[in-house]
């Protein structure tokens, strides 16, 4: 006979669970190592870079709250990575005991070979799963992170597109430039056709499309394509409205950098407007150079134009 006593969980067996869930997945990533995945960074200064790549100029203190260490510890990584070239620090306007830190040239390019390391390694370790035992995977992460963390959202993701994300791209593209810029139907025909092409013959080893994902949905993309054997062209750069203030525009860059050095390009190149300010002041900060600037008419307004590039 059913009593409709609903025995409770021990709470010994749970938290032994959990206790047993962190030992197995901890050693599955590597992060018991003395060094995370082949890199010169322990698991502690990778996180660290990782704040300073996803941050505007935070401040240590900044950063040891987020993360939660020690003021010493924290001030003594942080002393490391300026004396291997890859922090720079300024005085805080707001607090002249405080500095602004960010990441140099040599740094990003750290950031984003650990990230693509990273990346790898997890592709690698999903691999062996078919599409629905990796979706259900996923998921039960998001469970995870989002009962732990009070229903906090998951911070923005890069991603390979899947079928829909090239459309969005395109749908994208024409509605917030329509919006923002009184774009005409011309310009979402040539995304269309730019992205058609890339679905149509893209070389999986020298180009590449990263979709930005934030709390779930569809957030950015970045495409990157050959030009010739030497040069490689960025195009399609958008973060929406809604992603904007997580830095991803300037992690979909670096992203694309790291790939192109990676594939033997020695150039990056791109096409742009004058108008469009914040993806101008993220090609500036990677190190883009304007080499050309010229007046046209398209899209249905008068616009300049302008060629950058990164000599790699």
């Amino acid at each position: 006979m059913e009593t409709g006593i609903v025995q409770q969980p021990n709470q010994g067996d749970e938290v032994a669970r959990v206790r047993a869930f962190n030992r197995f997945y901890t050693a599955r990533l590597g992060v018991l190592e003395q060094r995370l995945m082949d890199s010169p960074f322990s698991l502690t200064e990778a996180r660290i870079l990782y704040e300073l790549a996803h941050r505007d100029a935070p401040t240590a203190k900044e950063i040891g709250a987020e993360l939660k260490l020690d003021p010493g510890y924290l001030s003594r990584i942080i002393q490391g990575f300026a004396d291997d070239g890859l922090v720079k620090r300024s005085p805080s306007p707001a607090d002249r005991r405080q500095h602004l830190l960010t990441l140099t040239a040599k740094g990003r390019a750290a950031y984003a070979k650990l990230e693509r390391s990273s990346q790898n390694e997890v592709t690698a370790m999903l691999a062996g799963l078919p599409p629905a035992e990796r979706a259900r995977l996923t998921a039960a992460m998001s469970t995870i992170q989002g009962l732990i963390g009070a229903g906090s959202a998951p911070p923005p993701i890069l991603r390979s597109p899947r079928p829909g994300d090239i459309g969005w791209v395109v749908q994208s593209h024409g509605a917030f430039y329509a919006a923002e810029y009184g774009f005409d139907a011309s310009f979402e025909a040539l995304v269309a056709e730019i992205a058609g092409q890339f679905l149509a013959s893209h070389d999986p080893g020298r180009e590449r499309c990263w979709i930005a994902e934030y709390d779930g949905v569809q957030a950015g993309s970045l495409f990157l394509v050959r030009d010739s054997d030497d040069v490689a062209k960025l195009r399609l750069l958008l973060v929406t409205p809604q992603a904007r203030g997580h830095q991803l525009g300037r992690r979909l860059i670096d992203e694309a950098i790291g790939f192109a050095r990676l594939c033997g390009y020695r150039k990056v190149t791109l096409w742009t407007q004058s108008i469009l300010t914040a993806a101008r002041r993220i090609y500036q900060d990677a190190g883009f150079q304007r080499v050309a600037a010229e007046p046209h008419r398209s899209f249905g307004q008068d616009l300049i134009g302008e060629t950058w590039e990164l000599s790699l």
